[in-house]
């Protein structure tokens, strides 16, 4: 199927994919092997899942060849399609976010973040509450030499530096590995308020303290950002901490792969797209403008839409924390253009902002530092590593699919 396909399609559209006429598409339909949904209230137009003809593709290729069906499968299973692992982390279904059965956005509004991920860790949280700040002082010469001053860089330079140092971090048991766990929140949470002193607490109320100390509304906005960041299923940062994982490596080592997977432009740095749109926006006044032109000139909408949260809802994570900003910081500019921008995409694309998006809004709003949201979404998916770290341990498989080779025969081969 091409990848450029959108989540829906029409039924011209979708009959065309499955190679079948239009009473056969409607067949299917009645028959229950693909869906079918209105479109703006009418009864005619109709519209078609992408995934259910994905679906159905494959049962007919398999049918067709069962080995050849076999392997496509599971090189579309790489992207974006049927799960691979088992995991009892997280769950993404209708639209919702789930941590061990518990719903995300409820978590993000009763929770701190230290007992989330005491739940992804399957503990309580007294070895979290236990922890401490590192003293940055050793290494501050490596912090103040980085060419990239951003919060998100400074964790890049740490955690290489603390992993030396903490020769605990070799036992991979679940108990020292969780304790391993609690040491790497405060060290990148430390390194994230650099060249501010972490306070001790809970990580949120400490980041608040020192980068917005004085908002009130800092604490319960950055608490609710680490939440929803925490973990995300396999994605790709978390599939790299699993790998890595799986090959015996420490903690510290499978942050280190997931902040590095983290920073690619098509995952948490796409955050710096969505504050380079901001910026090119400007005001409120621009932004029908500007995404008009974007659209013109063939350009994606960095923030907008997520292929696992379709419209009309689109990615719960995003829609919280924005509701959270309009909330609690109402006549901040950001939120203001926030809105602005967000209506815009709704009125040409008819797209929702996901949680970049809304990390950017919120470190705008707060006045963070340059770089902010990526060092945010670090932090909270960290736990996420964590937990994807602790199941694969506990397996005790390494992860090492097999290559299909497409290249050029050996020389003398019959």
């Amino acid at each position: 199927m091409p990848k450029t396909l959108p989540d829906y399609v029409s039924a011209p559209e979708a009959a065309a994919v499955l190679k079948v006429s239009l009473p056969t598409l409607y067949a299917y339909v009645s028959r229950g092997l693909i869906r079918s949904e209105a479109v703006g209230g009418s009864r005619r137009a109709r519209r078609y899942r992408r995934d259910d003809l994905e679906r159905l593709q494959e049962r007919q290729a398999q049918r067709r060849n069962p080995g050849r069906a076999v392997q496509q499968a599971a090189a579309r299973a790489l992207q974006w399609g049927a799960p691979v692992l088992e995991s009892g982390l997280t769950l993404i279904e209708d639209g919702r976010l789930y941590y061990r059965g518990q719903e995300a956005v409820h978590l993000a509004e009763t929770h701190t973040f230290e007992s989330v991920a005491a739940l992804l860790w399957d503990t309580d949280a007294a070895a979290l509450a236990a922890a401490r700040p590192p003293n940055l002082r050793p290494w501050a010469a490596a912090l103040a030499a980085r060419a990239d001053p951003s919060p998100a860089a400074a964790l890049q330079v740490v955690l290489p530096l603390a992993a030396q140092s903490d020769l605990s971090a070799y036992d991979l048991r679940p108990a020292a590995v969780r304790q391993t766990g609690a040491r790497l929140l405060q060290t990148l949470a430390a390194a994230a308020a650099y060249p501010a002193q972490l306070a001790a607490g809970p990580l949120a109320e400490a980041l608040a303290q020192a980068w917005a100390p004085r908002l009130p509304a800092a604490p319960r906005l950055l608490t609710a950002a680490l939440i929803l960041c925490a973990d995300h299923e396999l994605n790709v940062s978390a599939f790299t901490a699993r790998c890595v994982a799986s090959a015996g490596a420490t903690p510290y080592d499978v942050v280190i792969a997931g902040l590095a997977a983290l920073r690619g432009a098509r995952h948490g740095g796409h955050t710096a797209r969505v504050e380079a749109l901001l910026d090119e926006i400007g005001a409120p006044g621009r932004a029908g403008r500007v995404l008009a032109a974007r659209l013109q000139r063939g350009e994606a909408l960095p923030g907008f839409g997520h292929r696992l949260y379709p419209p009309p809802g689109g990615d719960p994570r995003g829609r919280h924390l924005l509701a959270l900003a309009q909330e609690r910081l109402p006549r901040a500019r950001a939120v203001a253009l926030n809105r602005a921008v967000c209506a815009e995409a709704d009125r040409l694309l008819g797209e929702r902002p996901t949680l970049d998006f809304a990390l950017v809004v919120l470190a705008r709003a707060l006045r963070l530092p340059p770089g902010a949201p990526l060092a945010l979404f670090a932090l909270g998916r960290t736990a996420g590593w964590v937990a994807q770290a602790l199941e694969q341990y506990a397996l005790g498989d390494m992860i090492r699919p097999r290559a299909r080779y497409v290249g050029v025969a050996p020389a003398g081969a019959a």
